[in-house]
């Protein structure tokens, strides 16, 4: 929910506390560009779902340029004169 409410789409991480006495949820943070090394768990996560990291990496450039398509489509140039 964070994650939609924050309009942010591709490579994120998204941390939370829980309070185990009461078992509320606190949004710690949105971290845009998590660690993407041999080490951290975002490209592990994806790896044990069966997406190795080369084909994670080409899904998350084929979002991005669909995303930078989708915002130019939706534009409008107010000085465009022609």
């Amino acid at each position: 929910m964070a994650f939609k409410s924050l309009e942010c789409f591709g490579l994120a991480r998204v941390d939370f506390f829980l309070d185990k006495i009461s078992g509320e949820i606190y949004l710690n943070e949105v971290n845009t560009f998590p660690g993407f090394t041999p080490i951290s768990m975002y490209p592990k996560l994806w790896e044990a779902s069966g997406v190795n990291n080369s084909e994670l990496l080409s899904r998350l450039i084929d979002l991005s340029i669909e995303k930078f398509n989708e915002k130019n489509e939706n534009q409008i140039d107010y000085f465009d004169h022609e």
